[in-house]
């Protein structure tokens, strides 16, 4: 789907949402949440190969807090233009120490 088609479609179901609520506040903090969900998935997209993105799903199913932890420390990497590539999952398991714990 194109990004007009999908944000078109956010917009409805915003408002089916106010409305079969009728609370503006709760359905505007639930799309921000939904937006900032999506903005980390698509920046760990971009940063993570599929190996090191498998292993950060695995990781969540039994450490959720170092997941988020690990995550930030991706984006932020990212962001600040630290990564010069794709990070693998033998270069996600050095530089986090998920291994040891």
């Amino acid at each position: 789907m194109a990004e007009d088609e999908l944000e078109a479609l956010r917009k409805q179901r915003l408002a089916e949402l106010q409305a079969k609520h009728g609370d503006p506040g709760d359905a505007a903090q639930q799309e921000a949440k939904h937006r900032e969900a999506e903005m980390r998935n698509s920046i760990l997209a971009q940063v993570l190969d599929q190996s090191a993105r498998a292993r950060l799903s695995n990781l969540a199913l039994v450490k959720p807090e170092k997941t988020k932890a690990v995550e930030n420390y991706l984006i932020q990497m990212a962001r600040y233009g630290q990564l010069s590539g794709k990070v693998c999952q033998w270069y996600q398991l050095k530089t986090t120490n998920i291994g040891r714990s």
